[in-house]
């Protein structure tokens, strides 16, 4: 064989894996994903739910995860994401949702754990979302007058509610609204107690405990999620009844908590993969209308009332759907 044809063989030989490489890297499909603490585990359940649709990280689907310590940090990587122009974004939370609509009003945007996601503007509707963005979401504000009353019918004696959130959390102001619409009904009053650090939970937590017939009603956030035992362990030395959204608040043994979080939401997860799913094969976000939890648990730990010295009536007991005795 001439040098110069045996240069060619091997040249083409060479070639020939370069091609199917990069015939692979076009079919591989990027999904970027933003999220913050996730109690839940919910990125891995939103992988299983792709994969159960077909798609398999390295061969068909690839992805860029961005978990910031703070939410400081959400603008960053949600610019950083949006740089990358994946072909869908997933998103869990009202924050990381409100920073990637801000990074992007192109790129598609599926999310899950996004409180009322019409009221905070970034749906047009639930059945017609518009724009890039649709997905799961875990409650309406609506939710926190039952929360309130619960807490009321669970404490009689409550006269004054902390509504306890953090700042940095885009939903706490339509969750406030309607709190403090239907605190008067219930003879209430409540006031909004912002806190992010230990030391401004200890503080305010140890300010309420100082005015009788008190109470707390705590929005979930990541703030709240990381020093849940905290909260948990100071509102029963201030024998305080509270009222959370998370189960995992009772379970770090908080009184009670009525909402979707910690129990449907893992099918949310699986949900926000099925449109992901869709929106790869072609579907549009505007197209897909926004999801909502069928059902709001109300669960209710015993152990934490008798600590604090509540006696919770028959009734009330009635209402609960789980009680941790």
């Amino acid at each position: 064989m001439r040098r110069r044809d045996f240069i060619v063989a091997i040249a083409g030989a060479a070639a020939l894996p370069i091609a199917a490489l990069a015939q692979r890297a076009a079919t591989i499909r990027r999904v970027g994903i933003l999220v913050g603490v996730d109690p839940f585990s919910g990125v891995d359940a939103f992988k299983k739910g792709l994969v159960g649709l077909g798609w398999t990280e390295g061969h068909n689907i690839g992805f860029e995860e961005r978990r910031p310590d703070s939410d400081e940090q959400l603008p960053l990587y949600a610019a950083q994401l949006a740089r990358l122009e994946p072909d869908a974004i997933f998103v869990y939370g009202s924050a990381q949702l409100q920073a990637m609509r801000h990074a992007t009003s192109d790129i598609p945007i599926v999310f899950a754990g996004v409180g009322d996601p019409v009221a905070q503007g970034f749906v047009s509707s639930l059945a017609r979302p518009g724009g890039n963005i649709t997905g799961f979401a875990t409650v309406e504000f609506s939710v926190a007058s039952k929360q309130l009353d619960l807490l009321k019918k669970l404490a009689p004696a409550v006269e004054r509610v902390a509504f306890m959130y953090d700042p940095m959390q885009p939903a706490a102001a339509g969750t406030w609204t309607v709190i403090e619409s239907a605190a008067p009904s219930l003879a209430v009053h409540a006031a909004k107690v912002p806190v992010r650090t230990a030391d401004e939970i200890e503080r305010a937590i140890a300010a309420l405990g100082r005015e009788p017939n008190s109470g707390l009603l705590l929005m979930p956030s990541n703030a709240m999620y990381r020093h849940r035992e905290l909260i948990a362990k100071l509102a029963t030395e201030y024998r305080l009844p509270s009222m959370s959204g998370w189960r995992f608040d009772v379970d770090s043994g908080g009184l009670a908590s009525y909402g979707n979080g910690g129990n449907d939401i893992l099918d949310l997860l699986r949900g926000a993969a099925s449109y992901v799913d869709r929106i790869l094969k072609g579907e549009k976000p505007r197209d897909l209308p926004v999801q909502l939890p069928v059902k709001y648990p109300f669960i209710l730990n015993l152990k934490t009332a008798k600590a604090i010295g509540l006696d919770i009536s028959p009734n009330v007991l009635a209402l609960a759907d789980e009680v941790i005795e």
